[in-house]
């Protein structure tokens, strides 16, 4: 099977861009027609457990993005999509609205370990294929004046959980577990696997 030519990424994360070029992926990075729905799309249902909730928005996202392919006729071409929550004591936490919300986050973070869930899917002929990775990650005790620094520095803001692994939060990581590339938002083994499926890489 001939590989394809390029996958859209869609996702605005620089982050996300920067490990597809760590394993030579050829990408062009499709951004959302309305950044005010697709930041709906990562809403919590009610009851919702972190894994249905990961793999549900994932999935939106993906047929989000193949629909915009469809309405601005853009060329045909397979689309990857990734979702990261963080899960601490039954919570899922999200992005950040606020620094307020960002230092919340962090002290619930603070002395505990916790669990990162990253869904990664690829839309591709009518068919969407999702992987899941996990990993945990123990945060060492943070004291006020840390988290108020760290939140300060505006690196929590645009992050699950409110925290960046391989920026200045990593200063407070005690220990990993999992993938650590899947704590960075795309999990380079499952996405690998995935573009294979379809000839991708």
């Amino acid at each position: 099977m001939s590989a394809s030519p390029f996958v859209y990424l869609a996702s605005q994360s620089p982050r996300r861009q920067a490990l597809l070029d760590q394993i030579g992926v050829n990408y062009k990075v499709l951004l959302p027609a309305d950044a005010e729905a697709a930041e709906a799309l990562e809403a919590v249902l009610p009851q919702e457990s972190a894994l249905k909730y990961v793999k549900r928005v994932t999935r939106l996202k993906v047929l989000a993005a193949l629909e915009q392919i469809q309405l601005q006729s853009l060329e045909s071409a397979p689309v990857l999509c990734a979702d990261t929550t963080v899960v601490v004591d039954r919570h899922i936490l999200g992005k950040p609205a606020n620094e307020s919300e960002a230092t919340r986050m962090l002290s619930l973070l603070s002395g505990k370990t916790h669990q990162v869930l990253t869904a990664v899917a690829i839309g591709h002929n009518q068919d969407i294929q999702i992987a899941l990775s996990r990993s945990r990650v123990k945060f060492a005790s943070m004291s006020a004046a840390d988290i108020q620094d760290y939140v300060a520095s505006q690196e929590p803001m645009g992050k699950a959980g409110a925290y960046a692994i391989q920026g200045r939060a990593s200063a407070f990581i005690s220990h990993t577990s999992g993938s650590y590339s899947g704590i960075m938002g795309l999990p380079l083994y499952e996405t690998t696997q995935l573009l294979k499926q379809i000839g991708a890489v």
